[in-house]
């Protein structure tokens, strides 16, 4: 067992090691569209990358259905084992919508033997993310 602050400090030598290991920008929340994320995702069980959108319900039908209308080309050119889930309900009991891919090893942010497999499975996946976002950027800008 770790204790908070334990937990704390592997969290951030985890992302500061990403950060180092794997230098580059991100897109993340700099999306520029109003509910529209880019997340990374570690905890003591699973790590995943994921799509979330975010803002209230009728923009995030909107781009919901345009992000349907291009769930085969996402896994057949881009993240082959994407899920997609309409209704996501995070740990806080908030519903969003989230396209996501997880690493399927058993890994947690306390086990630093797992950490780069976690950070070549997140430099990976989003850069795949985010070569998709780039280009359809244009059906989801208002």
């Amino acid at each position: 067992m770790f204790s908070k602050e334990d937990s704390r400090k592997l969290r951030h030598e985890f992302w500061i090691g990403f950060g180092k290991s794997f230098p580059r920008k991100w897109i993340l929340y700099d999306t520029k569209i109003k509910g529209f994320s880019f997340k990374f995702y570690f905890n003591n069980k699973i790590a995943l990358v994921a799509l979330d959108l975010e803002d209230h319900l009728e923009n995030r039908i909107k781009y919901w259905g345009k992000l349907q209308s291009l769930q085969n080309i996402l896994i057949t050119e881009y993240l082959h084992d994407a899920v997609f889930n309409e209704t996501y309900l995070l740990d806080n009991e908030k519903e969003i919508s989230r396209i996501y891919v997880q690493l399927d090893k058993k890994v947690s942010i306390h086990n630093k033997n797992t950490w780069r497999d976690v950070m070549e499975f997140f430099n990976e996946n989003m850069a795949l993310f985010e070569a998709f976002f780039e280009d359809y950027r244009d059906l989801f800008e208002v």
